[in-house]
Parts: structure tokens; sequence; C-alpha cells
């Protein structure tokens, strides 16, 4: 009778975990929600606003799933649009993981651009290492489906180019008149055929060049500036670093070469946090170098590193990692959150950033806030925050600083 009894109570839990991990909640994913039926207005043209700024925000390595993190991820992101009110949403690469079935994918895809579409909030896809790595769905299909969505301004550009969705978003002064500035979007690939990360090929490469002369031709000769968006950071993050042949605290091996070692240069231009190795491409097709020779990309913004959010100057570009935006329920500050980047119209040679980190963002008064609102939820996950952000900036302070009196090295510069 017993066992029968363990029998049945392991068949219920079973039940209870798999409708729990498939469920979403009600606010996200909408009751029989059909993006085409969207009644949103947002507005396909991207402008700086009528204060001369244009406000983007960085949203990459969601790695939307059916589990315990994914209503979590969604509050993430649901707040960072509400806080932050972005004129624009650039999300680059492992975002929805695939599964078994195009229509379970959907599903995951709706719940998060619902947020974006909601708000007629213009929102820009393009891909990682992880989104058509399995399942149902390729990335053709996936480009096609996102753009059913009104809130999207992404683009396939078909068979033209390399991968899926490599494009450019021209940016228009405030009253409309001309291109002010310029976003580039790279879809930076996968795999190459040993295993190893793949990049930005040749072709896109040259298209980078021919579109970035276009922009400047029709600018009276004047360049474009611009921000680069893609998933996997490119290989000349190793020159930008300060190379040891051994560990030192805070340095990071070499993701191909085991005996080199990586850490902050203090001679250059650092922000932010180094967690982890940086992982570009194992080949490189000169796509950094095309564009430090044009002089129009300010910086170049990616994801594929979770636990970095970081910033180094290397030949005039500013080469960022922005930390992964999946809640994984860890005491890790730079494991969950995203970056905003804003940009003036009245100089566009420069552009200002943050990084806002999940844990950092929550005190007890707001959990008391999230209380009195009465949603369960909230208030556990606000709860959740404000404790592991406690603990995580007393960690964080204490080791820094640690290593700075035993080495006399920084290993975090001012976000």
């Amino acid at each position: 009778m017993k066992k029968a009894f363990k029998i049945i109570s392991l068949i219920l839990a079973v039940i209870i975990a798999g409708t729990l991990a498939l469920s979403i909640r009600p606010e996200y994913s909408g009751v029989n929600y059909n993006p085409a039926d969207s009644k949103n207005e947002t507005d396909k043209i991207i402008k700086f606003g009528e204060d001369g700024r244009l406000k983007i925000l960085h949203i990459t390595d969601t790695h939307l799933k059916h589990n315990h993190n994914l209503d979590p991820t969604l509050w993430t992101v649901e707040r960072a649009c509400d806080e932050e009110k972005p004129d624009i949403v650039m999300l680059t690469g492992d975002i929805v993981l695939n599964c078994e079935s195009a229509e379970d994918t959907k599903k995951l895809i709706n719940a998060l651009m619902n947020i974006f579409d909601s708000r007629s909030i213009p929102v820009a896809v393009t891909f990682g290492n992880h989104d058509s790595e399995q399942g149902a769905m390729s990335r053709e299909e996936l480009m096609a489906y996102y753009n059913t969505f009104s809130c999207s301004v992404s683009v396939d550009d078909g068979e033209k180019l390399s991968g899926c969705g490599t494009y450019n978003i021209p940016v228009l002064s405030s009253d409309g008149e001309k291109v002010g500035f310029n976003l580039w979007v790279f879809d930076s690939g996968d795999y190459d055929e040993e295993g190893r990360y793949s990049c930005v090929q040749p072709d896109q490469v040259e298209w980078y060049k021919q579109v970035s002369d276009k922009l400047k031709k029709e600018n009276n000769g004047e360049k474009v500036n611009s921000l680069v968006f893609q998933h996997i950071i490119v290989a000349e993050i190793y020159d930008a670093l300060q190379k040891s042949d051994k560990w030192k605290s805070y340095s990071y091996k070499h993701l191909y070469n085991e005996d080199e070692y990586y850490m902050f240069d203090p001679d250059c231009v650092n922000y932010g946090t180094l967690r982890e190795t940086p992982c570009p491409g194992y080949e490189n097709h000169g796509q950094f170098g095309a564009m430090a020779e044009k002089g129009d990309v300010l910086a170049m913004f990616t994801g594929h590193d979770h636990t970095n959010a970081f910033g180094v100057e290397y030949e005039g570009i500013d080469i960022v990692n922005s930390l992964s935006t999946r809640y994984i329920g860890l005491f890790h500050s730079t494991q969950c959150g995203y970056r905003v980047i804003e940009v003036d119209e009245r100089d566009t040679s420069s552009y200002e950033t943050r990084v806002e980190r999940v844990f950092d963002n929550y005190d007890f008064e707001t959990v008391k806030e999230e209380k009195a609102k009465g949603d369960k939820f909230k208030y556990k996950m606000s709860r959740e925050f404000a404790f592991k952000g406690m603990v995580q900036k007393f960690a964080t302070v204490a080791y820094g600083k640690m290593i700075e009196a035993v080495t006399g090295r920084q290993v975090t510069y001012a976000d």
C-alpha cells in the first residue's frame, strides 16, 4: 500500500511540476494571443525624440524556455521597459531556446514580444548560437515569426548575405529631415565546421563597407556615426585586454590558447566587470578592422558571455559586452540585468551607457510596495532580488577591495 502511495505521489508530483514548468503568466502570454491581430501603433521609423535623445534598451541571452526561470525573466524585461521607456529594444540572440515543436517555441516568443508589442516599443532582433541550435524552427522561420509582430523592425536579408538578420536601422533626426545616426545589426552565426564559435562572414563585411559608404555619400560626404549590435564578441577583444602568461585573480584563460590569460589593461579605457573568458569566433574575417578603417562605429555591443558587463576601448571603438537578462536564481549580480545606451543628436560622436543589474535595483522599500499591491509572485521575486542583491553587493565590493589591496590591480571599473 505504501509503495503504491509513493508511486501515485511521484506521478502527481511529475504532473504538477510539468504543469508549472509550462505555465506563463497571463499578462505576458495574453489569451489566445495572435501577433498578426495586434492593434498597436508602433512607429517603424526610428528617430531621435523631441528632446534630441535616443534611448536604446539592450537585452540579450534571455534563454527563454519552459521552466521556473521564465516568469522572473519576463518580469525583468517588463520592468525594464516600464522604468526606462526606450525608443527601441535590441535583442541580440539566444533569446528563445527552440522547443520540440514550433507551437511551443512560438508561445515563448509570444510571451516576450507581447511585452514590447503591448507598449508599442520597436524591437530589432538578431540571433545567437543557441536560437536555432535545435528544435523545430530555423533562423529564417524564427525571423519570419518575429516579424509578424507589429513592433518588429527586424529585417530578413534573404539569401544575399550569410546567416539571417544582418541589416541596418537608420535613425532620423528629431525633425525627420535627415539620417542622424545608424544602428548596425549582424548575425554573427553559431558554429563553424569544427564546432567552434562562428563570426561575421566576409560577405557581411563587404555589405557593411558598401552601406557605410552609401550613408556617407547621402550625408554630404560626412560619416554617419553608429553603433553595432550582434551576439558574439569580436576576436580583437584579446588585443584590447592585457595578456599574462600565468593566472592571476580576475584573469581569464584565452578561449583557444590555453597558455594565455587576459584581464583588464589599466592603461586602456575600461568600464564594468570582466567575470569570464570572452568567447569570440575562432576565425576573423576582418569585421572590426573594416569598422576601424571606416571610422563610423563608436561601439560594438554583444552578449554571449553571460556574466561579463564591460567595455574596453581599442583603436577608437569600444568593445562592449552586456550581461545576460536571464534570471537563474543565483547570487550573481552580473548574471541578470540589461544595458541602457543613450545618444544625443547634438553630438553623435559619443554615447552614454550604463548597466542595470537586477539584484542592485531592489531594496526592502520596493519589497513593501510590491507586497501592498497584492501580487504574490511579484512580492516573492522582489524580496528575493532585494536579499540576494544585498549579499551580492557586499561580496563584490569586499572581494574587489581585497584584490586591489593585495595586487594593486583594479578589477571593477565604474559602469
